[in-house]
């Protein structure tokens, strides 16, 4: 029984460190601005989602350019997706810094309800532009499937057959956040990033440019959130408007839960709201093979999976408003 029951578990489990590491990726850029700029940079998930769309795109246009050189179908196919994963970190991080320099520097000094409604604004631009671009059509994302054999390819581990990308998300996640710890603890830029978080004002009368801190801030979330895309949409069949609508609420959420403004905190919530989801939509299966449900009886707990993220959160935030690891503010005297 109890073989049987951790046979059934640990595919979920195994999935929500998956994807709990994909909704980190997106978080730390939510959790990096906000503790700079003190700004919920609405646009996040979806610069997520066109990241998504610059694969699709890119991947079709560049595998005609490698079989015109003379590479067979197969070869073309893999070059391509390799130049295409490129094309997107670069192109995902101008659209970030893009949007940072026309969007919100402007507002630097406005209130903070105007930068929201500018964020606000932003992400409805882009959701847009993506709906006439793709005409509102689901596009087929070329990592999926036998796009990217090497990502998709089934592995064993224990009784369990899952694709490599879901090993490879949380691995990749931990270097990714190790390395930003580091730059964060150990480079000037760091130090910069640091007191511009503790003090804005002040920051700049030391003469550190808050200006560059800010768009290397961006440019880290965009980096992020661009491999979070190709990680995340691996598993997912095609790529549409919306598709960064929910995933960017939930790396919200996880920033929140976890103590917006933590970088740690962001990704210790993410990994416990992609576990916790992802049991939650295989509970029936769980608690029939424990014999709670007899007879083929499910409850639906599936159904509630993404509303239990909210309701996480307001949990946490009743227990402790600043978040698991948020510091309390305090007010100088």
């Amino acid at each position: 029984m109890i073989g049987n029951l951790f046979s059934t578990c640990l595919p979920y489990i195994l999935s929500g460190i998956s994807v709990g590491g994909q909704y980190a990726l997106i978080a730390i850029g939510y959790t990096m601005v906000y503790g700079i700029l003190r700004l919920i940079n609405f646009a996040h998930g979806d610069i997520f989602m066109v990241a998504g769309l610059i694969m699709v795109y890119a991947n079709v246009s560049i595998t005609p350019l490698f079989m015109n050189m003379g590479f067979s179908a197969e070869s073309a196919f893999v070059f391509s997706i390799i130049a295409s994963v490129v094309i997107v970190l670069v192109l995902t991080v101008l659209l970030g810094l893009t949007i940072e320099k026309a969007a919100y520097r402007p507002l630097r000094n406005a209130p903070r309800m105007s930068v929201m409604i500018s964020a606000i604004g932003v992400s409805y631009l882009i959701q847009n532009a993506a709906i006439y671009i793709t005409g509102g059509l689901a596009k087929p994302y070329p990592a999926s499937g036998a796009a990217m054999p090497w990502l998709s390819d089934q592995i064993t581990i224990g009784s369990t057959s899952i694709k490599r990308v879901t090993v490879i998300t949380p691995i990749l996640t931990i270097l990714l956040v190790l390395a930003l710890v580091l730059l964060i603890k150990k480079t000037k830029i760091g130090m910069a990033m640091r007191a511009v978080s503790k003090d804005f004002r002040t920051s700049r009368l030391m003469g550190i440019e808050v200006n560059n801190v800010i768009s290397v801030t961006f440019f880290i979330g965009s980096f992020l959130a661009a491999v979070g895309s190709v990680l995340y949409f691996t598993n997912y069949a095609s790529v549409t408007p919306t598709s960064g609508a929910m995933p960017g609420l939930k790396a919200f959420v996880a920033a929140v839960f976890g103590g917006i403004g933590s970088v740690p905190g962001a990704v210790v919530g993410a990994f416990i709201i992609g576990i916790c989801e992802n049991i939650l939509k295989g509970l029936d299966n769980i608690l029939s093979t424990a014999g709670v449900f007899k007879d083929g009886f499910t409850f639906g707990f599936a159904t509630f999976s993404d509303a239990f993220t909210f309701i996480l959160l307001i949990v946490i935030l009743c227990v402790k408003p600043t978040g698991l690891f948020g510091e309390k503010n305090t007010d100088k005297v």
